[in-house]
Formats: C-alpha cells, sequence, structure tokens
C-alpha cells in the first residue's frame, strides 16, 4: 500500500530536522515524513561510554539515529559563514550569514548556551593573529556557541519532540534502499521494509554516514556529481595546559597552513578543551576517530584534542574520494584489530612504532583507553605524513609545547562528505523534485551550516508550492 505525504526528508540529522522543523513552522497542514536508519533520540545509548568497550552496534548509535553524529558531536556551532561549507558560494554571503543567525535563534530557543566565544577577546585574538602570521598560518576568526555533548543530546531531543507534537511523522530503523524516479522527476522512495512513499518533493538529508550510500544512489540514477575534496588526517591529544591561551579565548582555534614541502592545505578542525578522543563507527564496522567535549565539569579531562585534516582534490580519472578514505580507514583498521591506532609525536618523527611501555612514560595519559600503540607510517602515504608534522612544527609557534615528543597522535580521522551533488540555488540536483543538503551530500560540513541549508531548502519548497 503506497502513502502519500507533501515532502519526504531522508535522514533526520541537523539539515532534515531543520527542514521539517522550518516546513511545519511555516505551513501546519504539509504533510512530512522523515525516514531515518537509525533510532529515535532516547533510545540511542552507546554501551561503550559505560564498558569502554564497542560490542558494535548495528546500526552504530554515535553515527546513525536522531540528530545523526551531532547529538553525541563536541556541539560546535559556528556563528560565520566562512566556516564550515559551501551555502556561501550557493546562496550568497549575506544570505548564508541571514540563515546561520536564523538558525542560532533556533538552538537558543530549544536550550544552547548564551555565551559566545571569540567576540570580546579582542586583544588576545590580535596576539593569536601574530603569532598565527609569524608560522605562515591563517587564523580564521568565527564565533563559536558550545553546545557541549551532553546538553547538544538534550537539546536535539527537545527537537524530536517538537516535530512529533506538530505533527511530523518520523520513521526510526528504516533505510530507504530506493528513490523513485519517473521520467527524470523524483516521484518517491522505497524502505528496506518494501513499504512505497510517495511525495512531490524528497529532500535527501543524510550525513557523512550517509554519504557512501548518496554516491550510490547517485551513480544509479545518473545524478550528477562532482569529485569533492578528500579530508584526512589524525587527532591530535594534548594537556590542556599546552592549549589554555587558545582554548581560553577561542574556544576552537580554526588554522590553516599550505606546507612547505607540498604546498597541500591542511586545517585545524574541531577543538575540544578537557575532552576525550573518541571511536566512531560506520557500515560494516569501519573505526574512524573523532572527539568529544561535555560542558559538565564531572565529565571533564586534563587534556585537549582537535584533528589534523589534510585535504587532497584529485584529478581525472580519480572519481571516489569516499571509497579512498575508507581504504586508509580501513588499513588502519587492519593493523589495530579494527580500532584505533595511537603514536606518540616522538615516535611518529622517528619513524618508529610506539609501545605500551614507551606510552606509560608519558606525563599525557590518552583519554581513548582501547586505542592501539602503533606506526601511522604504515597507515598514511608519505606526502600526508610530512604535511601532518610541518602542520605540528608550525602550529607550535603558536601554542609551544604541541611539537613535544608525547603528545598523541590517534588515527585515522577522516571526513565523508566528498561525493558532492551538484545543486542550484534551490538544492534541486539533476533530477527534478530531488534535492539535497547537510554534509552527505558535500554541501556543508557542520552542525550550524546543515541546520541552516534545512530552512533554505523549506523556504525553497514552500515558496514552489505557493507559487
Amino acid at each position: 500500500m503506497e502513502q502519500k505525504y507533501d515532502v519526504i526528508i531522508v535522514g533526520a540529522g541537523p539539515s532534515g530536522i531543520f527542514c521539517a522543523y522550518e516546513l511545519m513552522d511555516k505551513n501546519p497542514d504539509i504533510k512530512v515524513l522523515m525516514i531515518e536508519k537509525g533510532r529515535s533520540i532516547e533510545l540511542r545509548k552507546c554501551p561503550k561510554r559505560d564498558t569502554k568497550v564497542c560490542v558494535g552496534c548495528k546500526p552504530c548509535s554515535i553515527t546513525t539515529g536522531f540528530a545523526g553524529a551531532g547529538a553525541f558531536s563536541d556541539g560546535k556551532l559556528s556563528l560565520s559563514p566562512d566556516v564550515g561549507g559551501n551555502l556561501p558560494e550557493i546562496l550568497g554571503y549575506e544570505k548564508a550569514t541571514e540563515l546561520i543567525h536564523e538558525s542560532d535563534k533556533i538552538y537558543l530557543q530549544f536550550g544552547a548556551d548564551q555565551r559566545v566565544y571569540g567576540l570580546d577577546k579582542a586583544a588576545e585574538i590580535r596576539e593569536i593573529r601574530r603569532k598565527a602570521i609569524t608560522a605562515n598560518l591563517k587564523l580564521v576568526e568565527c564565533p563559536i556557541r558550545h553546545l557541549g555533548t551532553e546538553e547538544g543530546y538534550k537539546i536535539y531531543a527537545k527537537l524530536q519532540k517538537h516535530l512529533e507534537d506538530v505533527g511530523v511523522t518520523l520513521r526510526f530503523n528504516t533505510m530507504v534502499k530506493q528513490i523513485m524516479i519517473e521520467d527524470g522527476v523524483a516521484k518517491g522512495v522505497i524502505t528496506d521494509h518494501d513499504e512505497t512513499f510517495r511525495a512531490d518533493e524528497i529532500v535527501v538529508a543524510v550525513g557523512r554516514e550517509g554519504a557512501d550510500w548518496f554516491s550510490h544512489i547517485c551513480g544509479e540514477n545518473d545524478i550528477e556529481t562532482q569529485v569533492g575534496t578528500v579530508d584526512v588526517g589524525v587527532r591530535v591529544e594534548v594537556r590542556d595546559e599546552v592549549m589554555q591561551f587558545l582554548n581560553e579565548n577561542l574556544y576552537e582555534a580554526k588554522l590553516i597552513y599550505h606546507t612547505p614541502t607540498f604546498d597541500d592545505k591542511v586545517r585545524t578542525f574541531c577543538t575540544n578543551p578537557s575532552g576525550e578522543v573518541a571511536t566512531e563507527y560506520y557500515e560494516n564496522g569501519l573505526a574512524v576517530v573523532n572527539g568529544h567535549a561535555y560542558k559538565s565539569k564531572d565529565y571533564k579531562t586534563n587534556n585537549t584534542n582537535f584533528a589534523i585534516l589534510v585535504s587532497k582534490n584529485f584529478t581525472k580519472p580519480f572519481k571516489t574520494p569516499i571509497e579512498y578514505g575508507k581504504q586508509i580507514a580501513q588499513l588502519s583498521n587492519m593493523l589495530c584489530g579494527g580500532r584505533i591506532l595511537v603514536q606518540t609525536f616522538g615516535d611518529f618523527r622517528r619513524g618508529r612504532r610506539t609501545t605500551e611501555e614507551r606510552l606509560c612514560r608519558n606525563n599525557l595519559i590518552p583519554t581513548l583507553k582501547d586505542a592501539v600503540p602503533g606506526d601511522l607510517s604504515l597507515v598514511f602515504p608519505h606526502r600526508i605524513m610530512v604535511d601532518i608534522e610541518e602542520m605540528i612544527f608550525a602550529l607550535d609557534k603558536i601554542t609551544p609545547g604541541l611539537a613535544a615528543e608525547e603528545t598523541l597522535l590517534y588515527g585515522v580521522e577522516v571526513k565523508f562528505y566528498s561525493n558532492k551533488a551538484v545543486v542550484n540555488k534551490d538544492f534541486e540536483t539533476s533530477i527534478k523534485g530531488l534535492r539535497a543538503i547537510g554534509d552527505g551530500a558535500g554541501i556543508t560540513r557542520g552542525l550550524q551550516q546543515a541546520s541552516a541549508n534545512g530552512i533554505s531548502v523549506a523556504r525553497s519548497i514552500l515558496a514552489k508550492k505557493n507559487a
């Protein structure tokens, strides 16, 4: 039996949530179906948080379910269009700024912290910028609102209840296996339960975990895409004291470097003061590294972690950036029995494997307890190894101590948003009625722009229906 809706949203991450919110807010009579392969937020529990051992939940509660990876992320909202995606390129800088501020107001409405980092420390930020210039680093100034891992979960739980209360139909534990396309027009979806849902508007709002799925959907249906950037690297962990000046004045210092040897772009990403390094699991048990930070003092550690990501753009005939990233992560998993590899920077420089004995000498205690000491040179291409080392020495000029022997490098961190759908200003793909938004479509790279993207596409849909 077929069921008919006005709009079907595939994926319940931030872009999908904010799309549904805006649709219902502006037109309470519209029929919206949201399909999510993971669980509802109250059922998203990760046993590893208590046991410290992954039990292989399928699907993984850290990366799937209502709010996507955002539910258990550090929850940083970047309040500048210069960070987190391509909305300014598609909509224009002014419109992107407006949408980011509107989505921010919704987060505040549902309980986000009022404090914004990076606005009130002009003298200190000027000093950080001066040091960055001397190290040939570019400081991207971006105000940050920090939700916190546990507080972000509560905010998204309120958003889920709100969507349920206003009449959005939420289908969890359901995978879309096919998008129905007739004469070049999207007509509906078929799920893994062999249910058929039809709608005039289909919005693919999957996150990074769904990027590979969307890539296959695009390939099967000749949806126009372009090869995106591959971001791959490590998560760095140091004592809080090393990062104290940056943490207190910016919370997250966004720094970009072009390495002297290869002129590759390298950037810092997702800083977590007093946080912990964590494992995320993707399809087929693929383990990649990430980081979290909590608002509550009860969960704070003595360490700061952040990512160093090397951005690579490839030319023809290369067209599988997601597979490239996965291959590197799979190699690391193979060496570590499906876990995350950790190496001290001292051993990284010397090209030797870190051992349990040398790791125990450190003042720095790893926050990812089941990480396996190893050798990243057996995982990364030489070029990426050189890029990471040169970036760490550049960062050491801003925050001395970062290039210490004991600094920990966890691998692999890779961002699966490299399948970039070609869309117009209404985020419609080459298939009429099929729109692609968020991280999984290669449009955004973070919570705030993903949320703003959802609002934008909702308004486009409503404008079309009212025309």
